[in-house]
């Protein structure tokens, strides 16, 4: 990456993680953390698009199955986040800029003024038309399942579950206004072990990514 950069993320691990390896890079630079959709509209995003059957059983898989998963694989995370390097202490509040959404008026504002030449973004909702033609950046983004085929969340989970191992693993690619629609700038597959599950595919695939992005030109 070359010029100074700015990360747009959502609340959570693998944003925290994405920001210190960039910083142990290219030194520190303005993280913006958008607050969590709640879990209310969520549920009704999904329903209007899943329909009512789909939702409800993604919520007893939230409720029910993902807790008992991420107990289970504590140790197996804990060797991981080692093993790779990740980092996934909070982001310094002195560097840290919290909004309600990316797509508000006071990241635009904030693009404008930061105007950066290099947007990473992680975990973010869909970032409006508006929002990416604010400044003449390049913005960039890790996705968790290697495109064309395995868009939206958990690609590598459903490349395995699939039998489709050889697309089980991450891209970078630049971000347009579709949803992983941008064109592929690097990518890498994983190989889980008989530990891993749901839960640690993503962190095999962020430790994947990030070389990727840290050399993306």
């Amino acid at each position: 990456m070359n010029g100074p950069i700015l990360l747009l993320g959502g609340s959570g691990a693998s944003t925290q993680i994405v920001y210190h390896r960039l910083a142990s890079r290219f030194g520190p630079f303005p993280p913006i953390v958008e607050k969590p959709v709640s879990r209310m509209a969520l549920l009704r995003n999904r329903a209007r698009k899943l329909g009512i059957g789909a939702t409800l059983s993604q919520l007893a898989f939230m409720t029910a199955i993902r807790p008992w998963l991420s107990l289970a694989a504590r140790e197996r995370l804990h060797e991981i986040l080692k093993e790779s390097d990740l980092d996934d202490r909070p982001i310094p509040d002195a560097q840290l800029r919290q909004v309600s959404s990316v797509n508000s008026p006071e990241v635009t504002a904030a693009l404008q003024a930061l105007s950066p030449k290099v947007v990473v973004v992680n975990g973010t909702r869909i970032i409006a038309r508006r929002v990416l033609e604010t400044v003449p950046a390049i913005f960039i983004n890790t996705h968790a399942g290697i495109t064309p085929k395995y868009r939206g969340a958990h690609g590598g989970y459903w490349a395995l579950l699939n039998g489709d191992p050889g697309r089980c693993g991450v891209i970078v690619h630049l971000v347009d206004a579709g949803i992983d629609t941008g064109a592929i700038v690097a990518q890498s597959t994983i190989i889980p072990t008989g530990r891993d599950s749901f839960v640690t595919y993503p962190y095999l695939q962020l430790a994947a990514a990030l070389p990727l992005l840290v050399d993306a030109r």
